[in-house]
C-alpha cells in the first residue's frame, strides 16, 4: 500500500494527532514542492518575460519550463496550450468570460449536470442572465449518476456547451466523460472538463478526452494554493477574447489601440504567480513518482474499508455509488440521522479527525437530495489503513 506520510511536513509534525480526510478540499503539500519554491525565492527570484538580465531570464525560463511540466502532466503536447490561471474556478470563469461571452449568442444553451461545483454553475448564470442563454441541466440519480439516457436526447443544435466535472466533489462519482464528449460533438457542442477531483488522484490526458477545455487547481494535487491551469485546444486559441487586460499580454500599445500577444499569454495579465507556477510544476513531479494505478486502489481500499464500517450503522446514509466508490473512489459522503453535519464534523475535530460538512459547494445538489449538509470524508496517498479505523471507532460511538 502507499503511504508518503514522511513526505509532507505538517503531517509529520503532528504525527498520530491529527487524521486529515479532507483533501477534496486542498491536499497538503510535500518537501518537494516547498523546496521548489524556497529555492527560487533565495537564488532565482526576479520577475518574468520583462527583465534583460541574467537572474530574469532564469525565472522567466523556471516559469516556462514549468508551463512544458503542467502540460506534459495532463497529456498535452504543446505547451502554449496551458494558461496559468488562479485555481479551477478561475480557469472556468475564463472560459465563460473570455470565450462564451462572445462565441454564443441568446437562444444557445449550456449542459450542466444537476450536482456541480458552484463554480461551474454560478459564472454560467450570470452569463445567461446578461446574454440571453439558456442553461440546461442534465438530471443525476440519487448516488448523484448521470442519466444517461435521457442525457443523451438533452443534446441538440442549439447546444454549444457542455460543462462536466471527471469526478463529483460530493459523491466521487466517475462520470463517463468519453460518452459525453461523443454527444456533445455530434451536435458540434464545446466540453469544458473540470478535473479538479480527477487530475490529482488519476492519469487524465487531455487530448485523448478531446476535450476542448480543461479546468484544475494546484492545491488540491499536492501543490501551492493560488494558481491552477486551463487547457485551451489548439482550434479554440483564436476564438479568445481577453477579458482582463494589462502588462504582460500586449504585443504593443498605442494611445487608442492595443495589439495583444496570443494565447497563453493572451490571458496571464500582470505579474503572474511565479513562486506559485514553480511550485506547481514541482508537485507534478512529485505525482510523477507515485504509481497512479497503485495509488486509485489504495484510495479505493480505503474507501472500500470506510463504506464497509458505516453500512451497518442504521442511522448511517451514504451518498453516492457504493460498487463505484470501493473499486476506484477517493471521497465518501455520509450523513447520520438526528445529527447535524456540523455536529458531527466537530465532534470528530474533537479526535484530531478532519473532515468537510456542508453542502459541499452544491447547494442545488444537496436540495435535490433533500439535505441541508452531509459529512465528506475525502482521502489521498498519505491516508493509512490505521486512520481509518480510528475513524470508524470514533463515528461508531457517536452514532449510538
Amino acid at each position: 500500500m502507499i503511504n508518503t506520510k514522511k513526505d509532507f511536513p505538517l503531517l509529520m509534525h503532528y504525527g498520530q494527532e491529527l487524521v486529515y480526510f479532507d483533501s477534496a478540499s486542498t491536499s497538503h503539500k510535500p518537501s518537494a514542492v516547498l523546496d521548489a519554491m524556497t529555492q527560487l525565492y533565495t537564488h532565482d527570484y526576479a520577475n518574468v518575460h520583462r527583465g534583460i538580465y541574467a537572474l530574469a531570464e532564469r525565472a522567466t525560463q523556471q516559469y516556462e519550463e514549468s508551463r512544458a511540466t503542467v502540460a506534459q502532466f495532463i497529456g498535452a503536447s504543446v505547451p502554449d496550450t496551458v494558461v496559468f490561471t488562479q485555481g479551477t474556478t478561475d480557469s472556468i470563469n475564463c472560459v465563460a468570460w473570455g470565450w462564451a461571452r462572445h462565441m454564443l449568442k441568446p437562444g444557445d444553451e449550456i449542459l450542466i449536470p444537476q450536482a456541480e461545483h458552484h463554480a461551474n454553475i454560478i459564472p454560467w448564470q450570470q452569463l445567461a442572465r446578461e446574454c440571453g442563454i439558456k442553461i440546461v441541466y442534465i438530471p443525476v440519480m440519487q448516488d448523484g449518476t448521470i442519466d444517461y439516457q435521457q442525457c443523451a436526447s438533452l443534446f441538440t443544435d442549439r447546444t454549444k456547451l457542455l460543462t462536466v466535472s471527471q469526478v463529483s466533489h460530493v459523491t466521487g462519482v466517475h462520470h463517463d466523460v468519453e460518452q459525453l464528449v461523443t454527444y456533445a460533438h455530434a451536435v458540434g457542442a464545446r466540453v469544458l472538463l473540470d478535473a479538479a477531483q480527477s487530475v490529482p488522484h488519476q492519469r487524465v490526458n487531455v487530448e485523448q478526452l478531446k476535450v476542448d477545455f480543461c479546468a484544475f487547481s494546484a492545491h488540491k494535487m499536492c501543490g501551492p494554493t493560488g494558481i491552477g491551469a486551463l487547457y485551451i485546444k489548439p482550434d479554440r486559441h483564436d476564438e479568445f477574447r481577453p477579458y482582463r487586460v494589462g502588462g504582460g499580454m500586449v504585443h504593443s500599445v498605442q494611445w487608442h489601440t492595443t495589439h495583444f500577444l496570443k494565447i497563453p499569454h493572451l490571458l496571464e495579465a500582470g505579474t503572474p504567480p511565479i513562486a506559485q507556477a514553480i511550485g506547481f510544476a514541482a508537485a507534478c513531479q512529485y505525482l510523477r513518482t507515485v504509481d497512479m494505478r497503485l495509488l486509485q486502489e489504495h484510495e479505493a481500499h480505503l474507501c472500500s474499508l470506510f463504506i464497509d464500517g458505516l453500512v451497518p450503522l442504521s442511522k448511517c446514509s451514504i451518498i453516492g455509488p457504493l460498487d463505484q466508490l470501493r473499486n476506484r473512489g477517493h471521497i465518501v459522503t455520509f450523513a447520520i440521522r438526528g445529527l447535524h453535519a456540523h455536529d458531527v464534523a466537530a465532534y470528530l475535530s474533537h479526535y484530531g479527525i478532519c473532515v468537510r460538512a456542508g453542502h459541499h459547494c452544491a447547494q442545488p445538489f444537496a436540495t435535490l437530495l433533500g439535505l441541508d449538509a452531509t459529512v465528506r470524508a475525502s482521502f489521498y496517498l498519505y491516508n493509512t489503513v490505521e486512520e481509518i479505523a480510528f475513524c470508524l471507532e470514533i463515528i461508531k460511538k457517536l452514532a449510538q
